[in-house]
């Protein structure tokens, strides 16, 4: 069947489907493009022009571009808003392509996962954390790596996650899809949802494993069967979803127990204006 979309369009929507929530940037030459719904949210979040491009399926294409050389500072507003983005780059050669030039995606850019120091706030942490509801508990992970460390908490009942969160105050913040939200993230940024198989307790075991080249936790103080290891494996998959083949260098995983910080809960960190 005839398709009402251009080679290029098809290969964009093939592209976008799998991102449907987040900023895709198409590379097009000298410019990132977004299209569609990405482009009027783009001219809202960047101020930048929203116009049209031919026509798909019989209708104009909202069309917006960032120039290739500024993208930097067009991430870094994004991230300021709390937004991520997704870098589709040409990595086919245009004079060898008899279709549009072929296309990838090469880095998916996060509050929680920066490293590059134009895009960090260097007066403060730029954490990632993940949540795993247990029965009685909460078990937590966290990463900032752009200093390589990666941490497993103790148990935590609501109050004492609500604390460590205020304590933390992670960019980005991570949670099973089936899981209900829990109270302790009221006035926190909206979490991100990922797959309840990332929390999977095996399955999070065997990628920590696999990535430091290990076979046991044991030499890092850790329990193979800490309940927390499934928040640690979400947190790590997403690093690797995110970073693709490029995940920088983390530091062994550690756990924190209550004497490694001093822990104010949140009522005293207002009343101390620490927030």
């Amino acid at each position: 069947m005839h398709s009402a979309h251009t080679p290029m369009m098809q290969q964009y929507l093939g592209i976008k489907k799998d991102y449907p929530d987040t900023l895709v940037l198409y590379r097009m030459g000298d410019f990132y493009e977004l299209f569609y719904d990405d482009a009027r949210r783009a001219g809202e979040l960047l101020g930048i022009s929203v116009t049209t491009r031919g026509q798909s399926a019989g209708k104009p294409i909202p069309m917006a571009g960032v120039p290739v050389h500024a993208i930097d500072t067009y991430i870094a507003k994004l991230i300021k808003q709390g937004q991520s983005a997704v870098i589709c780059e040409q990595i086919g050669d245009p004079a060898l392509a008899k279709g549009p030039v072929e296309r990838a995606v090469t880095r998916i850019i996060t509050p929680g996962t920066l490293t590059d120091e134009a895009l960090l706030d260097e007066n403060r942490d730029n954490i990632l954390a993940s949540i795993a509801p247990g029965k009685e508990h909460y078990h937590l992970a966290w990463a900032d790596i752009s200093s390589a460390r990666y941490r497993i908490s103790e148990p935590l009942d609501e109050n004492a996650l609500k604390s460590e969160l205020e304590r933390l105050q992670p960019a980005e913040i991570l949670i099973p899809d089936s899981a209900r939200l829990p109270a302790a993230l009221a006035g926190q940024k909206r979490p991100r949802r990922q797959p309840d198989w990332y929390y999977d307790h095996d399955s999070a075991l065997n990628l920590i494993l696999q990535h430091y080249q290990i076979k046991t936790l044991s030499g890092y103080g850790i329990r193979d069967d800490d309940p927390a290891l499934g928040a640690a494996g979400c947190l790590l998959q997403y690093l690797y979803d995110t970073h693709k083949q490029t995940l920088p260098p983390l530091a062994p995983l550690l756990r924190e127990s209550g004497d490694d910080s001093l822990t104010i809960d949140a009522a005293s960190r207002r009343n101390l204006e620490l927030e």
